[in-house]
């Protein structure tokens, strides 16, 4: 029997994602002059305030209030009438320096014997689902606000935008888990004021399913644009009016969005967010290298939907153990267990192994606490820093390195294929 599966996303100007969005920013300027800071950073927003608190041990001094201003007015709030800029809006620190006790559990003479930086899961999922090797639900979620944040920002096709948007699809599936058509998308976008809360209502649906979902149908591929129909059941906002949004209608925390930094409720999650958090936190890097190694498994043929988890204790080198599912998808005579001894040699889940294979002691956080940390774009992008005494370094980056195909033949060897 059919079924359905929902998944939603939120926008960059979710209060909850403005908070991930100031802490990923306060690591990449650690990161940038100094690439062994140890940075733990939480965010709190609310009605014209940020409070940032957290742990550093770093060689490098930042000025964190300016950074929280210029992250929060490029994600679009820098009207007073938001309740929320990032002009006027209060910054309180309330940064200290890293427990030792903690550090001394992570740190080694030689840095290939760095013990991780926390104790618990963390799995990583891939399915043949999309292009990118994400579910589809998800994705188009992810892709919808993209859009919507386009039009925004671009200001002629749609004049009424502020930045706090959800959104969520629903797709049903036939009994063999391909997709079918979708069934439901519910769209919420915070608004101007108008004069007629009726006229609104009526305003917005029609932008929306008139000029939001064909931009984005257009940029899909056709088998995915084949599941759009008549019949879809459209909800835009549902509640009615939107017009207080952002940290003024809704306090926002980071780390409140994992699953929809993720997989949108596919595969598994360990419950440790990433944003705020440098690449010696294992929450963070090995939840990539776990994508790195499921995406590269499916795509060399191991199985056609694979969920890897890998555990780890506070300051030991080695992982507790390596665990896969491949959901009765691998097409030869393998078991989960025989798959998981074989990628326990193939990848080196060491944290600094971790760090070095995927490059993360980078600048590279500020784009992935938006719109999904998983299936995005691998390129390389300029960035440039500026510390309080004017000092100024600019670097080539590459992002999202976890996403790279660049295992597929080795797995081909190791097994076979």
């Amino acid at each position: 029997m059919a079924y359905l599966f929902t998944s939603e996303s939120v926008s960059e100007g979710h209060p909850d994602k403005v908070a991930d969005q100031i802490s990923d920013a306060l690591i990449d300027n650690f990161i940038a002059f100094d690439k062994d800071s140890k940075v733990a950073c939480e965010t709190l927003v609310t009605t014209g305030q940020v409070v940032l608190a957290g742990e550093v041990k770093s060689s490098t001094y930042l000025d964190v209030q300016k950074i929280a201003r210029e992250t929060i007015n490029k994600i679009g709030y820098t009207k007073g009438e938001y309740m929320f800029d990032g002009n006027s809006c209060g910054v309180l620190s309330a940064i200290h320096e890293q427990s030792d006790d903690i550090n001394r559990g992570v740190e080694r003479a030689k840095k290939e014997e760095q013990g991780a930086g926390d104790q618990g899961m963390m799995f990583g999922y891939a399915t043949r689902e999309t292009e990118n090797f994400m579910p589809l639900a998800l994705d188009l979620s992810h892709r919808i606000l993209k859009e919507l944040a386009e039009l925004r920002r671009e200001n002629k096709d749609i004049t009424y935008l502020r930045p706090d948007s959800k959104s969520q699809v629903t797709i049903e599936y036939s009994d063999d888990n391909i997709p079918q058509r979708i069934d439901a998308i519910v769209v919420s976008t915070q608004h101007d004021d108008f004069d007629e809360d009726e006229a609104m209502l009526a305003k917005i649906r029609k932008d929306i399913v008139e000029i939001l979902i064909p931009r984005v149908i257009a940029k899909l591929p056709e088998q995915i644009q084949g599941l759009f129909n008549d019949a879809i059941t459209y909800h835009i906002n549902p509640t009615g009016k939107f017009v207080i949004g952002g940290p003024h209608g809704d306090t926002g925390l980071t780390g409140r969005k994992i699953v929809v930094d993720t997989y949108g409720g596919k595969g598994a999650h360990g419950g440790g967010a990433f944003s705020g958090k440098d690449p010696s936190k294992v929450d963070r890097s090995a939840a990539y290298a776990t994508r790195h190694i499921a995406k590269n498994l499916v795509a060399a043929g191991v199985a056609d939907e694979i969920l890897v988890q890998v555990s780890y204790a506070i300051g030991v080198v080695e992982p507790m153990g390596v665990f896969i599912d491949t959901f009765g998808t691998c097409p030869f005579n393998m078991t989960d267990g025989e798959i998981a001894e074989k990628v326990s040699k193939l990848f080196d889940l060491r944290p600094f192994a971790i760090e070095e294979r995927l490059k993360l002691r980078a600048p590279m956080y500020s784009e992935t606490a938006a719109y999904g940390h998983m299936g995005r774009k691998n390129e390389t992008v300029t960035k440039t820093f500026t510390q309080p005494n004017g000092e100024t370094i600019t670097l080539d980056v590459e992002l999202f390195t976890w996403e790279k195909l660049d295992y597929v033949d080795k797995v081909k060897d190791a097994f076979g294929l």
